[in-house]
Formats: structure tokens, C-alpha cells, sequence
């Protein structure tokens, strides 16, 4: 007898190939049979009306922390993923020393806006080498883990203060890669890297510090072991975006090894540069070089509030400097003296398109209640004031707890992501679920996909879509018998209604370790996922819970 059969269900089995109507039966964790009329089975699903997909593979995410006390990385399975790729940005939880903890934990914060109370109350630090943290977020996963080992954490253990100093010496370069090859040795996927990030004291992050010797000798490792190499760009610079691809074209050339960077972004303002950079990947794939950028669905939306640093004022130093370096009551003060007010406001004057166009999202005062929905724009009319300032009064009448949405940031045209989106180099990514967990709505990268631009745009067919999310993933990152639904290949199945698969709806949920909240989106149309060869999540119950996930290295 089986264990699970799938009946019914239009498959689309990731290959890009057309969808058929067929049973799946899975036996053991394992797809056995595909065809019609399957033999009985202890569990059966009647998929009549839905598409039967390999669940759906997301390469970018920082879910490393949120694993150690939610084995099933919510809310990625809800959105039809099976398996998550956390460790990227250069960041990994391991391998770590004991003084390196609160260091890395800083750069967490900093980089992908983490709090430090859910480290602190959700954490129990009870590693240090990478095998002992795979042994540790092992214990009961609901969803697949492929686990990159961040290049900052490995600088650190070999280098310590120094490896925020200096570029390493020949024989800590040495000491990186027998380090690395241990991580990998134990199941990590690749390396991740990043030229851009900034750690808590605003200084670079130790990865930033490597020369081109270092990273030489660590993809070597790579190459020895058939591993991937992930990098975080200088997105914000067309120019250094090419000079960064013409680098990794060399060194997957040099060591034969698949390489991405993420993210690439296009919109009304850096279409022609974005071509340029898509240009340049297809120049060094014609000389067989393995060069994969990453694009985002979805329209990025932006939740925040004065309490917590956000990303939005990056590009204003009095602003972010305000946010980082001081507490709420510290905040609040200088926010309501004129002459430390005034130079924000200065500061601040040029972004006023964007302070118009933010939507009063959350309040806490009844008074202020009748103006959530607005514009700024429209606030400040009623108030008789212009957008920044009504925006920083509401914080104060708030107490810091006035949030603002800026919506639809970025992949602003249909047209020019669509076109991103198809072309055969591109992956779709970065969705970095798991992070920026009071700012960004992470997920609904592959309902978007399913919904706008197939069903919706008709920019490419559902199966070309599929095949994006499950066995090009799965191929590029050596993820073995997963990525498409053939007997032999692990059961991790998605089954979504394609009339109505959508990116969801954000709202916040209060289950963060130290009572905090996430920015989240609920999932729409994804019917039932199967993790394992059992069921992981369908939408009439939730979260069965089955610890069907596994660590894939």
C-alpha cells in the first residue's frame, strides 16, 4: 500500500514541459508511480481543479536564527516552498565562536533588521562548528534546509578583530579554506559573500575586507567540491554591477562553478542599466561561464516606524545615525527640540515625493485612528503642514509607535520585470524571508509570479514558470533528486488553484521570541503542500507539523 496519493491534479512536473492529468504515489518519502489509476494508499488527496508542481525552491533567505525555534520558517510553507536557503549576505549562524556571538547578532540587526530580543529569548547558543549547528536546526524541521556558510563568519573565526581591519595574510587564507572545506564536507550548499553590507557600527562588514586572493582560494574550494558561490552586488551602481559579473564569470570560469548575485532590480529608473547588466551575463554564458542573477516578483513594500532603524533612510546619515545610535525616549526628545529637528528636516527635504506618498498604516491613540489609509499627502493638507512634518509629529504623538507603509517600491512596470522575469539567465529570488521581519512583507515572490504574470500578464507560460521556481533552483544549487516530479525524486509536492494563486495580504503576527511582532504575508491559492512524502500544510488546517524536512548538503 501507499503512503500518499495525489489524485487527479493537473501536473506540472518542472520541466518546462506541457501539463497532463495524472495520480502521483508516494511511498516512503519517495514518488514511485505517476500515471492513472494508482494502487490504494493510507492518505489520498483529490487534486481535481488544481496544478500538482514540485514544491517551489527559495534560494534567498535569512531564516538561519528563526529555524532554531520555528522548524517550519513560517510563512514559507504556506507559499508552496519546500525548501529554503538561508546563510546568504555573507551571514551564517556557524561555524562561531562563543566571543563572536553578540558581534554577528549585531550584523544581523543591522543588516537584515533582526531584533536583538528574539536572539536573545529565542536563541540558545549551544554551537559553535558548522556540523554541531546543522545537528542543531536538524532536530525537528518541517522544511528542507540547503544551508550556505556566510565568508564574514569564516573571516571571523580565523581572523577576529583583524578580519574587520585588513585583508588576510597567506596563511589565514589557508586556515579559511580548511575551514570551509569542513563546512562543506558537513552539508553546506556553497559560500555566500557581499561587497555592499554594513555591520552595527556602520563600518564594513568582514567580507567586504577580502582581496581577490582570498576569494581565489576559497572558490578553489568550491570547485573541489562542486559547490556554489552567492554574492550580494553593489546593486546601487550600474557600472560596479558589471565590473562584479565580469569577476564572477572569471572565477566560474577558472573553477567550473555556478555563480548568482542578488538582487537585480529594475523599474522606470535603471531599465537601460538593467539591460546592460542582463547584456553582460549572456556575453560571459556564450563563453561558458555559470553567472545566475536573482529578480524579485513583486512590487517591495516597506513597513516602519521611528522606533526601529529602517532601510528608507539609509541615504540620510542624520536620519539613520538618529535611529541606530539612540534609544525611543532619546528619539523622541531630539525630535521635538527645534535645533536638533530642524537639521533632520533639512536633511530630509529632498525625499519629500516619498514622505507624500507613504500610507498611515498603524496608530495607537484613538485620536489619530480616522487617518489610518491616508496619504502623508493628504494628512498634511488636514493639518495644514507638508508631508515630512506631519509624519514626524505622528511619531510623537505616538510615542514611535506610528508605522508607515511606503508600497510598491521598485519592479514598478509590468513590462520591464515581465521581460526580466522569462529571460532563460534569470533566476527568481532573493525574497530574503526570515529577515527585515517589521519592514518587508518578504513572501509571495512565487504566488506573484503564478498569478500576475501568468495568469494575469500571460508574460510566460505556467509551466516555463513553474520550471523557474523548482528544477532550475534545484539544478543550480546541486539540490540532488529534487526540483521536478519523476519516480525516484524526493515527495516535495505543491498543489495550488491557478485561478486564484496571488502574493496574499500583509499583516503583522505577534510570535517573535521577547513579544515581538512580523510584517507577513498571508498565502492565496496555495492548496496543500507536501513535505517529504507528508503533508506539511494544507489551507483547510494549517501546519500539520510532520518533521518531514531535511538539511540538504
Amino acid at each position: 500500500m501507499l503512503d500518499l496519493v495525489i489524485k487527479n491534479g493537473k501536473v506540472v512536473d518542472g520541466s518546462g514541459l506541457p501539463g497532463f492529468v495524472a495520480d502521483i504515489g508516494i511511498k516512503d518519502g519517495v514518488i514511485v508511480q505517476i500515471g492513472r489509476g494508482q494502487q490504494e494508499a493510507a492518505e489520498e488527496i483529490d487534486a481535481s481543479g488544481l496544478v500538482v508542481a514540485p514544491g517551489f525552491i527559495d534560494p534567498h533567505t535569512h531564516f538561519d536564527a528563526q529555524l532554531l525555534w520555528d522548524g517550519a520558517a513560517k510563512p514559507a510553507i504556506e507559499h508552496g516552498i519546500t525548501t529554503i536557503v538561508p546563510g546568504n549576505c555573507s551571514l551564517s549562524l556557524a561555524p562561531l565562536k562563543a566571543e563572536h556571538r553578540m558581534k554577528l547578532v549585531g550584523m544581523f540587526n543591522q543588516i537584515e533588521e533582526m531584533p536583538h530580543k528574539a536572539f536573545a529569548q529565542g536563541v540558545e547558543w549551544n554551537w559553535q562548528t558548522f556540523p554541531e549547528f546543522l545537528a542543531r536546526i536538524g532536530e525537528n524541521l518541517d522544511i528542507n534546509v540547503a544551508q550556505l556558510v556566510g565568508h564574514s563568519v569564516l573571516r571571523l573565526w580565523v581572523m577576529g578583530e583583524a578580519s574587520m581591519q585588513r585583508i588576510a595574510n597567506a596563511s589565514e587564507i589557508e586556515s579559511m579554506c580548511a575551514l570551509l572545506e569542513e563546512c562543506l564536507c558537513a552539508g553546506a550548499i556553497g559560500l555566500s559573500t557581499s561587497f555592499v553590507d554594513m555591520d552595527e557600527r556602520l563600518q564594513p562588514v568582514p567580507s567586504r575586507y577580502a582581496d581577490t586572493a582570498e576569494l581565489d582560494a576559497l572558490c578553489a574550494i568550491l570547485s573541489k567540491h562542486n559547490k556554489i558561490l552567492q554574492v550580494v552586488h553593489e546593486f546601487y551602481d550600474s557600472d560596479l554591477t558589471l565590473a562584479r559579473v565580469d569577476q564572477l564569470a572569471e572565477l566560474s570560469l577558472k573553477h567550473g562553478i555556478n555563480t548568482t548575485f542578488s538582487p537585480l532590480f529594475v523599474s522606470h529608473d535603471n531599465a537601460d542599466s538593467a539591460q546592460r547588466i542582463l547584456q553582460r551575463v549572456q556575453e560571459h554564458t556564450a563563453r561558458g561561464a555559470r553567472v545566475w542573477p536573482q529578480v524579485q516578483t513583486r512590487p517591495i513594500d516597506i513597513s516602519f516606524n521611528f522606533a526601529v532603524p529602517s532601510l528608507l533612510f539609509m541615504r540620510l546619515p542624520k536620519w539613520y545615525a538618529l535611529m541606530r545610535f539612540n534609544a525611543p525616549d532619546q528619539i523622541i526628545a531630539k525630535l521635538q527640540q527645534a535645533d536638533t529637528r530642524a537639521p533632520l528636516i533639512a536633511e530630509a527635504q529632498g525625499m519629500m515625493s516619498l514622505w507624500e506618498r507613504l500610507i498611515l498604516r498603524q496608530v495607537q491613540t484613538p485620536e489619530n485612528q480616522g487617518l489610518v489609509g491616508k496619504s502623508l499627502r493628504e494628512i498634511a493638507e488636514l493639518r495644514g503642514c507638508d508631508a515630512l512634518n506631519a509624519m514626524i509629529d505622528l511619531s510623537l504623538e505616538e510615542g514611535l509607535e506610528a508605522h508607515f507603509l511606503s508600497a510598491d517600491m521598485g519592479h514598478n512596470d509590468d513590462q520591464l520585470v515581465g521581460d526580466l522575469l522569462k529571460h532563460p539567465n534569470v533566476m527568481v529570488g532573493a525574497s530574503d524571508g526570515g529577515a527585515h521581519i517589521l519592514s518587508f512583507a518578504t513572501y509571495g515572490d512565487t504566488g506573484y509570479l503564478l498569478g500576475h504574470f501568468v495568469r494575469d500578464q500571460a508574460t510566460m507560460s505556467l509551466e516555463s514558470a513553474v520550471k523557474k521556481i523548482t528544477s532550475d533552483p534545484a539544478n543550480l544549487w546541486g539540490l540532488g533528486n529534487r526540483g521536478m516530479l519523476r519516480e525516484g525524486f524526493v515527495a516535495d509536492i505543491t498543489l495550488f488553484d491557478e485561478a486564484h494563486i496571488d502574493r496574499g495580504s500583509e499583516h503583522f503576527v505577534q510570535d517573535v521570541p521577547g513579544d515581538g511582532s512580523r510584517y507577513v504575508r498571508d498565502a492565496h491559492g496555495v492548496h496543500t503542500v507536501v513535505i517529504g512524502g507528508a503533508i506539511a500544510f494544507d489551507s483547510a488546517n494549517g501546519y500539520r507539523h510532520a518533521h518531514r524536512g531535511q538539511i540538504i548538503g
